[in-house]
């Protein structure tokens, strides 16, 4: 089975999603973990400020000796027009449509 998430939902709804993909993964939160903030502070230590700022992703190389923090751009919705083409995510979003033909996953155009 695969989880299918959205970015731009998540962005919107994050502690709805972590919620959504523990049940996926058979690990729910209690009712106690829930109300005491777990969630919240799962959505906290998950964040692109928290992200950015640790060690590794300041200072680290992956094998190929990219820099880690050149994955981490400014965790936005539709940033993509600063760095493709219309062509290019016209491209893009015939890949991504016919990958996910038949599961029901539906997304919006970049183009």
């Amino acid at each position: 089975m695969v989880l299918l998430l959205r970015y731009e939902d998540m962005l919107l709804g994050p502690e709805s999603h972590v919620k959504k993909l523990a049940k996926f993964m058979g690990c729910e939160f209690s009712k106690e973990e829930d109300e005491g903030g777990v969630v919240s502070s799962i959505v906290e230590l998950c964040s692109l400020r928290k992200l950015k700022d640790m060690e590794v992703n300041k200072n680290g190389t992956t094998r190929s000796r990219a820099k880690n923090k050149s994955y981490l751009r400014k965790g936005v919705a539709g940033d993509w027009i600063n760095h493709m083409t219309l062509e290019m995510a016209q491209r893009l979003d015939k890949v991504v449509e016919d990958a996910f033909q038949g599961t029901g996953f539906t997304f919006a155009s970049m183009a």
